[in-house]
């Protein structure tokens, strides 16, 4: 136990020293290092796709499930997605050191707020090790240090992950140990690293519900998470059927063990006969089971089992989705505000009014009109990467990129003022 302890606390000293030069860096080299880390990713893509291999190879002999193993493979596709990140983050303006606003004080004083860095962040995550680069490049281009612990199932991956950012670092001119990954599957590390409340200044837990609440009652420092993503569709009685369809199809099937799906559909009643056995052909087609509430399990029986209460607010993460219809907007309000998470909520109308009563009122990182819930994204909403997705409203509500990865100060200008 004292060798982890100390090899964490050695890790969180050299951290914070790390994020002191990194909160001088210009922007220059931290674009440098995410295009020397981008043009390593393709030139060490079989040396990935190797170690990435020996995870997989593990996970298959310890029998997880196919999402997770689809969360932990290293295709070209992701590859070329973290390449795309490491580009698109290296284009954003940099949020260090911009004055967002400024204001005169009737004495004469100048007064702003300045974006400044969080210093060391705190990073633990299950399954996806294309999380090791984007952490990393969010963390780096807000001029923060990261601190990475990786899942257990994904150790191969993660190793060379670092490793080659370490070294995209280094040739940039950037301390090396602003990017650090914990070398080690202990789960004492853990335990160790919310500890070090000194060298932290945040933690972001990134993964299933049961670690994020470990994190939450270990941690000594403040935590950035969301537990789960319970996300709804209400479809109004004004609207487009077969677009409707389309869209609920996408929530639910294009993906369907990721926080941003589809768990939870709601239909006005008006509509429930035309929408729902639409739903189901090509819902039901693709392999969805649904936990149909009474209304609806007439219209979807072939594909369908009888809901129980325990189906409503639940996370599925696979080819299972509730369904319930209800008698108007208040009714479907009032179910998600009692089932959901805070994650994303869509509504699906033509009727403008309807749509921005639902905006307004509905509580959730993001609320939609008329599209797919899977636009919960960092970078389906413009941010570049994500380091994750905030349910809490402090400090940031939603996908954090780099801007949510920074704070501010305030910085007032004076002429020799004094108070009096």
């Amino acid at each position: 136990m004292s060798d982890i302890r100390n090899l964490v606390l050695d890790i969180g000293k050299r951290a914070k020293k790390a994020s002191k030069l990194m909160a001088k860096a210009s922007t220059e080299k931290k674009n440098k290092a995410l295009v020397i880390l981008s043009d390593m990713l393709e030139a060490e893509k079989k040396y990935i796709q190797e170690e990435n291999k020996k995870d997989l190879e593990l996970a298959e002999k310890r029998g997880l499930s196919s999402a997770k193993i689809d969360r932990l493979t290293l295709s070209d596709k992701v590859i070329d997605s973290m390449r795309k990140g490491c580009m698109e983050v290296a284009q954003l303006p940099d949020p260090v050191g911009a004055i967002e606003t400024m204001w005169k004080r009737p004495n004469g004083l100048l007064v702003g707020k300045m974006r400044i860095p969080l210093g060391v962040i705190g990073m633990i995550y299950e399954s996806r090790p294309n999380v090791t680069i984007d952490a990393g490049i969010l963390c780096v281009k807000a001029s923060n240090a990261v601190i990475l612990r990786g899942g257990s199932e994904a150790f191969y991956s993660n190793q060379v992950l670092a490793k080659l950012f370490s070294k995209a670092l280094s040739e940039a001119g950037l301390p090396e140990d602003a990017v650090q990954l914990i070398p080690t599957t202990d789960r004492a590390a853990v335990s160790e690293m919310l500890k070090l409340e000194e060298y932290i200044d945040v933690i972001i837990p990134r993964g299933g519900e049961g670690l994020i609440r470990a994190v939450v009652d270990g941690a000594k420092m403040p935590v950035l998470k969301h537990y789960k993503g319970v996300c709804h569709i209400y479809v109004d009685e004004d609207v487009d059927i077969d677009e409707a369809v389309e869209i609920i199809y996408n929530a639910k099937v294009q993906r369907p063990g990721v926080c941003n799906a589809l768990e939870c559909l709601l239909v006005h009643e008006k509509i429930a006969s035309s929408l729902l056995p639409k739903v189901g052909e090509k819902l039901g087609g693709a392999g969805v089971l649904f936990k149909a509430d009474k209304k609806s399990f007439k219209y979807l029986e072939k594909w369908a089992e009888e809901a129980k209460e325990e189906d409503f607010g639940y996370e599925f993460l696979e080819l299972k989705m509730a369904v319930k219809v209800v008698a108007n907007q208040d009714e479907a309000q009032e179910h998600i505000s009692l089932y959901g998470s805070n994650h994303t909520e869509a509504i699906l109308t033509n009727n403008h009014q309807r749509a921005m009563r639902f905006l307004k009122e509905v509580d959730a990182s993001l609320v939609l009109v008329n599209a797919s819930t899977r636009f919960n994204d960092g970078g389906e909403l413009g941010l570049g990467a994500e380091i994750g997705i905030s349910t809490s409203k402090l400090h940031a509500y939603g996908p954090m990129g780099v801007k949510e990865l920074t704070s501010t100060k305030f910085v007032a200008f004076g002429e020799g003022q004094i108070r009096t």
